[in-house]
């Protein structure tokens, strides 16, 4: 977006010209400004910010904004995000920030995300013969829950953690038809871009789930999903990619496969037989 601005400085009007100036000098203070702030900051109409937007070739000033935060994202170190605009407000106030930006997360993805997209994910989830979950450092935390979700619905998934070195064991000696799924989230650990490489080279078929266009495994994904956030987060913005893996592992699960059935009645009797979970009819008999 700034290469582009750039490009155009000379090409625009005056008043856009000082718009393209404004947003390359301060992005950081752009991607939190309304139609209206941004104008008169700049000292100009808002219908000026409008079309600046649409020369740009941004669908709305909605998806501008979703470009621009995207780049700060990427760039934002920890003490940078700590000083964002709600991060800051006391008790009951900051609670309501976070529990709004959660809600206008989920309703970005409810309007954006492509039915067919998710499809196509757990189609891959149900045929793949063995299905290899990764994340690293917060995206870990993604990548447990779907694996071990999947645990309870397929057969054959191995959680892997990106920063463990055996992880490129476990992908070398995989089998060729295996399905590599990689979580990543903003600030993108090297680690995981070197496994996206690694699966290519090894010929995996590779699906990434991330929060953003602009993450770096895209380019060697067969296909990715991204799950976009409305705002920038001090650490990560949880609820959207949890809901997105619900959706998947739920999916895949009403398919109801006879094998499926199988297996879920095999984990719950190991369950049972070697007391895994509180069962309350044992805990009873225990009592008397």
């Amino acid at each position: 977006m700034i290469e582009d601005i750039l490009t155009r400085l000379d090409a625009l009007t005056p008043k856009a010209k000082i718009l393209g100036n404004f947003i390359v000098q301060n992005p950081r203070r752009a991607v939190f400004m309304t139609t209206r702030e941004l104008s008169e900051a700049c000292q100009v109409s808002e219908a000026t910010v409008v079309r600046f937007v649409d020369q740009l070739g941004y669908d709305g000033y909605g998806g501008f904004l979703q470009a621009l935060r995207d780049i700060v994202d990427t760039e934002l170190t920890l003490p940078d995000r700590i000083d964002l605009p709600g991060q800051a407000g006391p008790g009951y106030e900051l609670l309501h920030q976070v529990l709004l930006e959660e809600m206008n997360n989920i309703k970005q993805i409810y309007e954006t995300v492509d039915l067919r997209d998710l499809t196509s994910f757990v189609d891959q989830l149900a045929d793949s013969p063995s299905a290899y979950i990764i994340g690293s450092r917060l995206s870990f935390t993604f990548a447990y829950y779907l694996g071990w979700s999947l645990k309870k619905v397929r057969r054959s998934v191995t959680i892997l953690k990106g920063s463990d070195s055996t992880t490129i064991d476990e992908l070398t000696h995989a089998d060729a038809a295996s399905l590599v799924v990689i979580i990543a989230t903003s600030r993108y650990p090297n680690e995981l871009i070197r496994l996206g490489k690694l699966s290519r080279r090894l010929n995996l078929k590779l699906l990434v789930i991330t929060d953003s266009t602009l993450c770096p495994l895209i380019q060697f994904a067969h296909q990715s999903l991204v799950v976009a956030s409305r705002s920038i987060p001090f650490i990560g913005h949880p609820t959207a990619i949890s809901c997105i893996i619900n959706y998947l592992v739920l999916s895949l699960a009403k398919r109801q496969r006879a094998d499926m059935k199988k297996h879920q009645e095999r984990i719950e009797q190991i369950y049972l037989e070697n007391d895994i979970l509180f069962n309350l009819h044992n805990a009873s008999l225990r009592d008397l």
